[in-house]
């Protein structure tokens, strides 16, 4: 009996079942299928001669599908324009006569007949490879290619790198795995319901710590955290871009860009400032450079809820009033779960969606020739109204000549009744055609002043 098998079968079966040997290596590569009979033959024949067998006449041969003869038309100028020579087509005929190559010849181009043992070569390139290496590789010339083009970063790769460039500023890239354990999702309090709880199983893993893809970037940063403060390196501040990965629709899983960051401790001194706790606040402005560097337009921050952040110290990031994010407060049972003793705060966010809002564009404008106006605005508010929602209030009173709003101070103790708080504004007026007189100013205050009064039911203090 003989017989050939087919290579992508034989591969998959032997790969599944852990059995590989060197006949199951053979079939994997391809066999010639028409050797089939010869192999038999000569069997045979060394049964009849060392053992003393007999043969039978005939041959049950079940071949179905006959494999086409392959033909492959072989063109010297093809030759000598992808090595960079200058072969000529007695060589090249030489050479497939050297290979056992059956060739005919027409119009100066060579149809090469592949006898069916030789089952790498299917395409033009691999003739072309074996002229090269009968030729001689260390006589290839080395030139520069005519048709070179110059490469470059797509968009999308630019923003990623700035994405990077800007964080680096600020913090310490990690790279952690894409496998995470599924026990992660207790330890930062999933629900059982969340879908991020849907994972992609790994079908050989390397331990059970590693048996599903991560769909978010929280728990890699969080044992990043865990194992430089158990080695005392303190005041840490982590970022890390990766893709996550959803069960699809497809056979291959769904893929998104995601950017994380932690940080724990107080940010670096020197002798020119002092030091601060890396907080949500810390943090929440590390996003807002972030952000306005990347072109985001429309960014704002509202109060949220996510699992394994801190409730009432989480907010959701927003860009063009779709939510792209989260940042805040880890919640104290995560950071006990992971070993860490010290408060600490993360983002993830969405970079696909907010590579789809940002603008590429860089603006500018004349530095203003005439002097600003500044005039502070203080308000007494209830303690729900946020200063986002203030500040938006404020923006939509005034005109095209209101630059800046800043918060400069916030208050809440004696002399403000219980359930407000008293928030305090700087207004910075700007015109860049003329000085703003005293008239236009005070018109500006009084339609703010009137707004927020009628929106927002603030008292003025």
């Amino acid at each position: 009996e003989s017989a050939n098998f087919l290579g992508t079968n034989i591969r998959k079966t032997a790969r599944k079942l852990a059995m590989r040997s060197e006949s199951s290596m053979r079939f994997e590569k391809g066999l010639d299928i028409n050797g089939v009979i010869y192999a038999l033959d000569r069997a045979a024949q060394l049964l009849q001669d060392l053992a003393g067998g007999e043969v039978v006449e005939g041959i049950f041969d079940c071949y179905p599908q006959v494999a086409a003869p392959v033909e492959i038309l072989l063109r010297p100028g093809r030759v000598n324009h992808l090595l960079g020579t200058d072969i000529s087509i007695e060589a090249i005929k030489g050479y497939m006569n050297c290979l056992g190559l059956p060739f005919d010849e027409k119009d100066g181009q060579l149809l090469v007949h592949v006898p069916s043992y030789r089952v790498d070569l299917n395409l033009e390139a691999d003739l072309i490879e074996e002229v090269a290496r009968l030729y001689g590789y260390d006589n290839i010339p080395s030139t520069l290619s005519r048709d070179a083009s110059r490469g470059g970063l797509n968009p999308y790769q630019q923003f990623r790198r700035q994405v990077t460039a800007v964080m680096a500023r600020y913090f310490n890239e990690v790279i952690n795995y894409s496998f995470i354990n599924p026990t992660a999702f207790e330890q930062i309090m999933m629900p059982e319901d969340s879908p991020l709880r849907r994972t992609v199983n790994i079908a050989n893993p390397l331990s059970e710590e590693q048996s599903v893809m991560r769909t978010l970037l929280l728990p890699g940063l969080l044992k990043s955290l865990s194992t430089n403060l158990a080695r005392r390196n303190l005041n840490l501040s982590f970022f890390e871009t990766g893709t996550v990965f959803y069960p699809g629709e497809e056979k291959l899983p769904a893929e998104n860009l995601k950017l994380g960051a932690i940080v724990c401790g107080r940010s670096q001194i020197n002798w020119m400032k002092h030091d601060i706790e890396m907080d949500y606040y810390y943090l929440k402005g590390m996003a807002e450079i972030l952000l306005e560097e990347m072109g985001c337009p429309a960014v704002s921050f509202a109060a949220a809820e996510a699992p394994g952040y801190h409730p009432g110290r989480t907010a959701a990031v927003s860009c063009n009033g779709e939510r792209i994010g989260v940042l805040g407060e880890l919640h104290p049972a995560i950071l006990e779960a992971y070993g860490i003793k010290e408060r600490a705060c993360a983002m993830e966010l969405d970079l696909d969606k907010l590579y789809a809002r940002c603008s590429q564009r860089i603006e500018s404008r004349e530095i203003p020739r005439y002097p600003a106006v500044e005039r502070d605005l203080a308000l007494l508010l209830e303690q729900s109204r946020t200063m986002a929602e203030t500040m938006q209030v404020i923006r939509e009173a005034a005109s095209g000549l209101l630059e800046q709003v800043t918060l400069f101070d916030v208050y809440a103790g004696e002399q403000v009744p219980v359930g407000y708080k008293s928030l305090a504004f700087r207004l910075t007026f700007q015109s860049y055609d003329r000085t703003l007189t005293d008239a236009e100013v005070n018109a500006e205050m009084d339609a703010v002043r009137q707004n927020v009064q009628t929106r927002l039911q603030a008292a003025l203090r």
